[in-house]
């Protein structure tokens, strides 16, 4: 049974997709931008600080959904330069420092609202 799981501690979707969708023991969070939920604004700072808040949104997610870090399997990091790259990973690092997920990074031409990165996460019990 497919499940919308909804956390009004991460930002609320800008479009007709959902937060994230849990079925038969896989959750499947959507790709997130650095918005701050409180303020459904871009986060002020650079890519360290972006990475930061992409990582709590993922956070609120997968707690709402009973998942933790640990669960995770599989990441996708979208940079708007990969020049970024080393600064992302480092803060992306410390949120998984064993048993790290598999992982694609790719450098996309845009991201919504001019986001330097957005990470979309999928895990499994």
């Amino acid at each position: 049974m497919k499940t919308v799981i909804f956390t009004d501690k991460a930002p609320k979707a800008i479009g007709p997709y959902s937060q994230a969708i849990e079925i038969n023991g896989m959750l499947f969070i959507s790709g997130q931008i650095p918005i701050d939920p409180a303020t459904s604004k871009l986060i002020e700072g650079g890519i360290k600080e972006q990475t930061e808040q992409v990582m709590k949104n993922i956070a609120a997610i997968l707690a709402e959904a009973g998942y933790t870090f640990a669960d995770v399997v599989k990441s996708t990091c979208l940079l708007s330069d990969m020049d970024n790259f080393a600064a992302m990973n480092e803060i992306y690092g410390k949120y998984y420092s064993e048993n790290s997920p598999a992982r694609a990074a790719y450098a996309v031409v845009k991201l919504p609202l001019g986001a330097l990165v957005e990470i979309e996460t999928i895990a499994g019990r």
